[in-house]
């Protein structure tokens, strides 16, 4: 009987203490996290670089449309729209993005649109997912190869990652262009992982992110090629 008295009651401190600490973990990971919602009805608190935007009706939704002027064509040029409010460094970035050539643009043009992350110096720096929507269904396995991309900005340019590691950086995923596709970039440490159209496996995964493990702004990125169009930014950053 005495050691019943015993066992009993350090059983329950032992319960007591492990629900205490379980809900502690989690209070602590609910707090670590802020999620940010962007709808994109507006340019307020938009810097916008190498490129003009206004907030337009496309496919039946309201969105921010980046494009550029009709005369102004760069081989190697780029839009942004930096998202001055945020600092960002592991987390998960989502967005809807519809890309396609524009009126005019070079044969070679495929749509180009995505995400630039931990972004510095109005963009001069930066990590860059995007995708090819006019690569996704081409009748060329080489060129649905190259459907998604990473580059780091300035140093390790796609052409560079190509040249110097074939495959690596790029990779294929069903894509349409002109139509609306979501995106959802997840991002820890050095390694950044990219999920398309609600897939449960990333199509993308990139292991040495080139910057290291920095911070910085979250930009909406597009070639100067493209029309481009973006919708619902969602963020989800650890603190």
């Amino acid at each position: 009987m005495r050691k019943a008295r015993v066992f009993v009651p350090t059983s329950l401190a032992g319960l007591v203490l492990a629900a205490t600490v379980l809900l502690a973990q989690t209070k602590a990971q609910t707090k670590e996290t802020r999620v940010v919602r962007i709808p994109l009805d507006s340019l307020n608190g938009l810097e916008v670089i190498g490129g003009k935007a206004e907030i337009a009706t496309y496919s039946g939704r309201r969105a921010l449309h980046l494009f550029s002027s009709p005369d102004h064509l760069e081989a190697d040029a780029s839009m942004l729209a930096i998202v001055t409010s945020t600092n960002f460094k592991d987390g998960t970035i989502e967005v809807e993005v519809a890309g396609t050539p524009r009126a005019g643009a070079p044969p070679d043009s495929r749509g180009f649109i995505g995400v630039v992350f931990r972004a510095q110096d109005h963009g001069a720096r930066g990590e860059n997912i995007y995708l090819r929507p006019a690569n996704g269904r081409a009748d060329d396995q080489l060129r649905r190869n190259h459907s998604t991309q990473y580059e780091s900005i300035p140093d390790f340019p796609w052409h560079r990652l190509r040249k110097e590691s074939p495959g690596v950086y790029e990779s294929y995923v069903d894509l349409e262009a002109g139509v609306w596709t979501k995106i959802k970039i997840v991002v820890s440490g050095t390694k950044v992982q990219l999920f398309v159209n609600g897939a449960d496996q990333p199509c993308l995964i990139v292991n040495d992110l080139k910057l290291g493990d920095t911070r910085g702004q979250i930009a909406l990125w597009a070639h100067l090629t493209t029309d481009a169009y973006f919708s619902n930014l969602t963020v989800s950053a650890a603190k």
